[in-house]
């Protein structure tokens, strides 16, 4: 049997024991300088925190269909006053995957659409206009070039 420092029984609804679970998660955790400025979130782009919300989106909608078979890549990304205009590829290895993405009447695209827009939306308190297409690149999950422009870092 494991032998575990604390057990903190907890509930994600009510919110049981949360505070005291963090607490307790702080104390083991090891004092640091800050590496970021304390309202930056992420050391990542937006096209690259977008195109992770699409992905998002795409595996929760046809994960078992399409597990890992899919990335996102955003072709165009700009804001002026009033709207964030995204412009985004969802590259998959297959045809088949590409029917399965799209869905009955283009329904299943709607969705992930829809919900991925939402979540943009509330992380860039604006307006988003989000394009999406479905395109088949084979082999786009070996190619180094390619999974580095898709800002995935192959060094880690």
């Amino acid at each position: 049997m494991m032998k575990f420092a604390d057990i903190v029984p907890i509930s994600a609804k009510t919110g049981t024991n949360v505070e005291k679970l963090e607490t307790l998660i702080n104390s083991y955790m090891p004092e640091g300088d800050h590496h970021f400025p304390e309202d930056q979130i992420t050391d990542k782009s937006g096209r690259f925190m977008v195109a992770e919300i699409v992905r998002e989106k795409v595996m929760r909608n046809v994960g078992d269909e399409v597990p890992y078979g899919a990335t996102v890549e955003i072709e165009e990304f700009y804001r002026d006053d009033q709207l964030l205009t995204i412009s985004a590829l969802i590259l998959v290895e297959r045809e088949g995957q590409k029917r399965i993405l799209i869905g009955d009447k283009g329904e299943r695209m709607k969705t992930i659409g829809r919900d991925a827009r939402l979540d943009i939306e509330h992380l860039y308190d604006t307006k988003v206009m989000l394009k999406l297409w479905v395109k088949v690149r084979r082999g786009w999950a070996d190619d180094e070039r390619a999974l580095r422009s898709l800002g995935y870092d192959l060094n880690q």
